[in-house]
């Protein structure tokens, strides 16, 4: 979890590890990822999870061989080890390719479902004019930022979800010259978080995504899909880990009241429910119409008759709620850096 953290608080998701200052592997957030998936313990020693085959340069290698490798594995970046296990030099990817963003691992072309149709009441009194899905951040809406991140995989077909302010959203889409397809579909009453995905039966017949309009995931999509097929699950729920410290020492007692144990503030780590998920195109049937139903009951009603539900964790800061204030505004802090 240590790693996981350095990871969020230094920009990268890849890390050197090191044995006495010299150079031992690599972990990946990949890594951590598939450890966590296995149920690995977050407070496991990093040595547990790395793997035996990385990619790293040798000073003999031209700088042409290096950025090939990088550019085949996409590597945010790639140290140079010399034989004695010291680094020589580290090759970023910002450094050498004019194209500063590495790409994603594959493209797909799967139908994405925006829920859309809430009130925005944390972002009040902002969302007393603008609907939320259209509040700005940087030169886009939240709801065009979302649009974009999953086309750049090939995604072009959208259905999205509106109730509140529901014209001034589709009038404001419909207006844009936008390279996919966008359709609304539209609540007559607040139906929850899976209720209005019955209004898409006979519409989708592939796995689709759902994604809150108030939220952000910085993560390769394609990855998450990848899971999602390979361990055939009918849902995938995209899981962020978030952190908590505890200002207290806690106490653990067994009988007669007899202390077991004391930890002094300790640091508590949960699996939040991020609000973008996968699903497969039968569950529509399971939702029932006209009826408020949210995604956790569903979620419920396929564990209930031992349907698979798998949870595809993604750090803290690769998770952005941007439906409140506090996060909205680091959002737009970091759009302006």
């Amino acid at each position: 979890m240590e790693a996981l953290k350095q990871m969020d608080e230094i920009g990268y998701k890849l890390l050197i590890v090191l044995d006495k200052d010299l150079f031992y592997s690599l972990l990946s957030i990949g890594d951590v990822q598939r450890a966590l998936i296995n149920n690995k313990a977050t407070d496991s020693m990093v040595e547990e999870v790395l793997r035996k085959q990385i990619r790293i340069a040798n000073p003999n290698d031209s700088l042409e061989e290096v950025k090939q490798m990088m550019l085949a594995y996409r590597m945010e970046y790639c140290p140079v080890v010399k034989d004695d296990r010291t680094i020589e030099r580290i090759y970023f990817w910002k450094e050498l390719f004019e194209q500063k963003k590495i790409q994603n691992s594959g493209t797909f072309n799967c139908p994405v479902v925006l829920m859309a149709g809430g009130f925005g009441t944390r972002m009040r009194p902002l969302t007393y004019v603008l609907p939320k899905p259209l509040i700005p951040i940087g030169e886009k809406t939240i709801l065009q930022e979302i649009f974009d991140r999953f086309h750049q995989y090939g995604c072009d077909k959208f259905h999205t979800s509106v109730n509140y302010k529901a014209d001034f959203i589709m009038d404001f889409v419909n207006k844009l010259e936008l390279p996919y397809e966008v359709d609304f579909f539209k609540e007559d009453v607040p139906l929850g978080t899976a209720g209005s995905l019955q209004l898409l039966k006979g519409k989708i017949s592939e796995t689709f995504f759902v994604h809150n309009c108030d939220i952000l995931i910085d993560n390769d999509y394609s990855e998450i899909l990848d899971y999602h097929r390979s361990n055939s699950n009918e849902i995938t729920i995209v899981a962020a880990l978030k952190h908590f410290s505890l200002p207290y020492g806690t106490l653990e007692s067994g009988e007669n009241g007899e202390l077991l144990s004391l930890s002094e503030k300790p640091d508590m780590t949960f699996k939040i429910n991020s609000g973008m998920y996968i699903l497969e195109p039968h569950l529509l049937d399971e939702i029932p119409e006209n009826q408020f139903f949210h995604i956790t009951e569903l979620i419920e009603q396929i564990k209930s008759r031992n349907g698979k539900v798998g949870m595809f964790p993604v750090s803290e800061k690769s998770w952005k709620d941007i439906g409140n204030w506090e996060a909205y505004l680091k959002e737009i802090q970091s759009k302006n850096d």
